[in-house]
C-alpha cells in the first residue's frame, strides 16, 4: 500500500482498491481503511486543489515495536517451507504484521494478517524455519 501511495496520486480509497486489486491485492474497503491509518496515510490538497494520500514522515509515533508486539500478541508460531505462521489473539493480528512490516526484517517478502493469525513469507534463500527461530529469538528479548 505504501508503494502505491507513493507512486500514483491516490484520491479516494476506491481508486487505492482497484489499484490494490490490479496488483493481485484485492481488499475490502474497512481493510483499506484502517491500513491507511495505521500507516499514517492522510489525505492533502495539491497545488490543482484536488486531494491525493500521502504518507507521515516519520511514521507515526505508534508504530508498534516489533520485539514488544511478539512478545504481547504471539501466543504461537509454526513455519512450514518459506512460510510462518504466527497466532494472536482476535483482534491483533493487524498489530504484529505491521510491526513486522515496518521492521524491514531481511529475509520477509511480506505479511499478511487475518484477525488472529499473520502469514508471513519469507524470502527463497532464508526458508520459514529459520525465520520463525530469529522470531522467538526478538520475542524472547521482551518477555
Amino acid at each position: 500500500m505504501r508503494l502505491l501511495i507513493t507512486n500514483h496520486a491516490v484520491a479516494s480509497q476506491q481508486e487505492l482498491l482497484a489499484l490494490l486489486a490490479a496488483a493481485g491485492h484485492p481488499a475490502s474497503q474497512s481493510t483499506v481503511s484502517r491500513d491507511l491509518e495505521a500507516i499514517g496515510a492522510h489525505k492533502v490538497l495539491d497545488g490543482e486543489g484536488s486531494t491525493q494520500y500521502v504518507l507521515a514522515d516519520p511514521p507515526p509515533a505508534h508504530t508498534p515495536d516489533l520485539a514488544a508486539a511478539l512478545a504481547l500478541h504471539v501466543s504461537g508460531l509454526a513455519a512450514s517451507g518459506n512460510l510462518v505462521v504466527l497466532h494472536t489473539p482476535p483482534g491483533t493480528a493487524d498489530l504484529v504484521a505491521l510491526a513486522l512490516d515496518q521492521a524491514g526484517m531481511p529475509g520477509v517478502l511480506g505479511t499478511i494478517a487475518g484477525d488472529d493469525t499473520v502469514l508471513l513469507v519469507a524470502a527463497e534463500g532464508i526458508g520459514g524455519a529459520a525465520l520463525a527461530k530469529t522470531l522467538e529469538r526478538i520475542a524472547e528479548v521482551k518477555r
